[in-house]
């Protein structure tokens, strides 16, 4: 790690794609003395706080709120509307699709996977082939992730569920939208999506450590028909809570739930199309940044699609050991975190020094991104790592037509 010099005091800016930055007026309501958990406001605050959570994932069914990350969610997911022996359809196009399918192993399920690599979309012929073959329908849910924070690709959900319905697949369709709830459009009830998870800590703007699960009533009515399920993972009493401690399990997690009351203000006040809106936009000019540099030198996106890149992460191949020194001295000289290039080192290589990640997710505006690309530049020049010319005036051009 490159000692810290003189221009790194200061806030210091974590441009990792999750935890991300939290606003301050969330870390303000969350600065409070333990509350009473058995009257007054905090029990009073949980209905409109779930309804707003649904006005986030734009579906007007159920929220079942975990204490956990989002690890957590999937196996809280999966244990609702999974029994052991049943098949289900992985479509993984990076870490966490792996990762959820990993989940779905241990949980004692058939675990059929679509691999479609690290920087490509699912491929709905693929998929549409695969729910053919199946004319059985052993296939009990069909699993994929919106946003892959470690490839950054955007899969299409709806897309998927028009697959489900020419098919006439029963499989629940079920999305992880960690990365991308609060970030990126997402309509869980016009998609047809039957069961969504997501966490506190991305486009929520909370710290790590809450997560959600959101169902309509098939999965639901796949809940009834399993045999048994966890009582700490049935979703039923969350969704349906008749007293206050059933929402979260047991003892609430009551500072996060402040915060998170706080983070629903922020969004809520935007309006959800406009946030939608400042995320892509955002991420035109890093990616108008990133094009100008790739111009010259070994700098290239994972995903060379703009079509197909998230409007939350940027990932970024760098050659090894360049990624690596770059994200040292950008944190060491200005105090700006770059986030490791998690889950795709390439054979041979060491793990990240090929890549990074670039978070532009929750609580971020115009000029915190052109301070991240400045950021980037200036450890580019003093690295004396090729690159081309007029990065910072292609960002500034994106957020000055904005």
């Amino acid at each position: 790690m490159t000692k810290q010099n003189k221009l790194a005091p200061g806030r210091s800016y974590l441009a990792i794609p999750g935890p991300s930055v939290m606003p301050d007026a969330v870390l303000s309501a969350m600065h409070r003395a333990a509350p009473n958990i058995y009257e007054g406001e905090l029990v009073e605050m949980m209905p409109a706080l779930a309804a707003d959570l649904k006005r986030v994932a734009r579906t007007d069914r159920h929220v079942a709120m975990y204490i956990s990350n989002g690890h957590g969610a999937w196996e809280a997911a999966l244990s609702n509307v999974i029994a052991s022996g049943d098949r289900v359809l992985v479509l993984a196009t990076g870490r966490f699709g792996h990762g959820w399918a990993e989940m779905a192993t241990g949980l004692g399920a058939e675990v059929d996977i679509l691999d479609f690599g690290r920087n490509a979309p699912v491929d709905l012929t693929q998929v549409a082939e695969r729910l053919k073959a199946d004319s059985g329908h052993q296939i009990k849910a069909v699993m994929a992730v919106h946003v892959d924070t470690s490839s950054s690709v955007r899969n299409d959900v709806p897309g998927l569920r028009r697959l489900l319905d020419e098919a006439g697949h029963p499989a629940l369709l079920m999305a992880d939208c960690i990365a991308s709830l609060g970030c990126e459009r997402f309509e869980m009830d016009a998609w047809g999506v039957d069961v969504m998870v997501t966490a506190s800590q991305k486009g929520l703007m909370v710290p790590p450590g809450m997560a959600f699960v959101f169902f309509n009533d098939r999965a639901e009515e796949a809940r009834a028909r399993l045999p048994r399920v966890s009582r700490y993972w049935d979703w039923s009493p969350r969704a349906h809570a008749q007293e206050f401690y059933q929402y979260h399990g047991g003892t609430a997690p009551t500072h996060h739930l402040y915060g998170l009351r706080a983070a629903l203000d922020i969004i809520h006040e935007e309006g959800i199309e406009q946030v939608w809106q400042r995320h892509e936009t955002l991420a035109r000019a890093v990616w108008a940044a990133c094009e100008a540099w790739s111009a010259e030198g070994s700098l290239r996106f994972n995903i060379e699609d703009r079509a197909l890149r998230s409007h939350a992460v940027t990932a970024l191949r760098l050659q090894a050991p360049h990624a690596t020194e770059l994200r040292n001295w950008v944190q060491g000289n200005l105090g700006l975190t770059l986030g490791v290039g998690l889950g795709m080192a390439l054979p041979g290589e060491p793990a990240w020094h090929g890549f990074f990640r670039l978070g532009h997710m929750g609580h971020v505006n115009g000029h915190m991104i052109m301070g991240l690309l400045g950021g980037i530049e200036a450890g580019l020049s003093a690295l004396k790592i090729d690159h081309g010319p007029g990065a910072l005036q292609a960002a500034a051009k994106v957020i000055g037509g904005a």
